[in-house]
């Protein structure tokens, strides 16, 4: 099947499906406070304004600005390697031991021989729709700390919210647990999914950068005083680092590397120190992201898609005051995780970002070039992806998306030989 791609600096449509994920959406009001109705699952995502062409039309790029580009071939060879109960995130330890969340609050240890252990004292989620166990991050210094990151939705009077948490991994007589404390907090405890909780360390392992997404809730993510709708950079301890754009004025502001976000899933670093960030959009208009401290990204004032009520939302050229993406999709991808890829495995695509498609049921490579990014690769996975990870080998790991005995599978992908 053929796909479109969407670019923002000449529009492209990538024909994917119009769901996203089946996780459910709350009842939030506009940016000017009005009542938006109930916002369908986001596997319900109907198709978005500037639906794709027919897949039948060719050379329409002269007059349309659109190019069709083709499902790609795949370059690997795909194993099932394991099984989890509604995974999220997975990362790797420096040994090469994988560490996997899972949403109902596990953490799940994987040995290089495949065994799976169950690791203790993992803090109190709230599990429910998108909120549970999330990300998980390995500290850059975790030879010496032993040090590890998870976020997650912490349970509140009130309803969730989202927590950043550090511990220490401790193993003795066969057994794992950890032990640390909550090290930040988003407050605005409440209703609402879109968590955003993705992390990633600065190159020089520094500092932290933690995606909060705006919980369905619309005007948080261009108010500067609460953190949804934000990029956050941090200390390994989680406090506000120094040199941010706004770090005099304190608080949340001081925290704020970038505002204007809905449901920031991934967030990585280029080998050229560049910052890129995807994030779902509404009804349509799915970002990616160059990330330049100080800058507004929009939402909910422009966007590429519009709301699920129907209303319509100006387009991002509509305000230049704010950063438009360097990619988008519509109909969506519903991307999950994403990399940037530095491994030995695949050396074709050092330097590529690599998209976990949720809807898409896709893995979806960008080649970036500097600050220019194009969508390169669509290889269709048969299944909705969660989160995909480099193994030290450089093969490409994903998680499939799912829960109690459906999906959720391990994958590992090695290059074909």
């Amino acid at each position: 099947m053929l796909k479109f791609l969407l670019l923002a600096s000449a529009p492209l449509a990538l024909a994917a499906s119009a769901a996203c994920s089946t996780e459910p959406q709350a009842t939030p009001t506009g940016a000017a406070g009005e009542p938006q109705g109930p916002q369908p699952p986001e596997a319900a995502r109907p198709v978005p304004k500037n639906a794709p062409l027919d897949p039948a039309v060719k050379n329409v790029a002269a007059t349309t600005g659109r190019a069709n580009i083709a499902e790609s071939a795949p370059p690997f060879t795909v194993e099932t390697i394991g099984q989890f109960d509604q995974p999220f995130a997975l990362a790797f330890l420096p040994d090469g031991r994988l560490l996997v969340t899972e949403k109902g609050g596990t953490l799940k240890l994987r040995g290089k021989d495949g065994a799976l252990a169950e690791i203790g004292s993992v803090p109190a989620v709230e599990a429910g729709g998108q909120g549970g166990l999330l990300d998980v991050a390995v500290a850059p210094d975790f030879a010496t700390s032993r040090s590890i990151y998870l976020t997650y939705a912490e349970p509140g009077a009130n309803g969730p919210a989202l927590a950043l948490w550090r511990g220490q991994l401790r193993e003795e007589g066969g057994a794992a647990a950890l032990s640390g404390a909550v090290i930040w907090r988003a407050g605005s405890n409440g209703p609402g999914g879109q968590f955003g909780a993705t992390i990633a360390f600065s190159p020089d392992g520094r500092y932290l950068f933690l995606t909060s997404g705006e919980r369905q809730r619309f005007t948080p993510a261009q108010d500067p005083k609460q953190a949804l709708g934000k990029v956050l950079r941090l200390t390994l301890d989680g406090k506000a680092a120094p040199g941010n754009p706004m770090f005099a004025k304190g608080g949340v502001e001081a925290m704020t590397w970038t505002s204007g976000h809905r449901n920031p899933y991934g967030i990585a670093f280029t080998p050229d120190g560049r910052l890129w960030e995807e994030e779902m959009g509404p009804q349509g208009g799915d970002e990616l992201n160059l990330l330049e401290p100080g800058r507004n990204y929009g939402w909910p004032l422009v966007s590429n898609g519009d709301n699920y009520s129907g209303q319509p939302i100006p387009d991002h050229p509509s305000r230049p005051e704010f950063a438009a993406p360097a990619l988008w999709w519509n109909p969506v991808i519903s991307p999950g995780g994403m990399i940037a890829y530095t491994g030995a495995m695949f050396p074709q695509y050092r330097g590529s970002l690599f998209i976990a498609g949720l809807s898409s049921q896709a893995l979806i490579r960008v080649a970036v070039n500097g600050a220019s990014a194009k969508a390169a690769d669509w290889w269709n996975m048969g299944t909705r992806i969660r989160d995909v990870a480099q193994a030290p080998d450089g093969a490409i790991w994903l998680l499939e998306d799912g829960g109690k005995g459906v999906g959720g599978k391990l994958l590992r992908l090695s290059a074909k030989r």
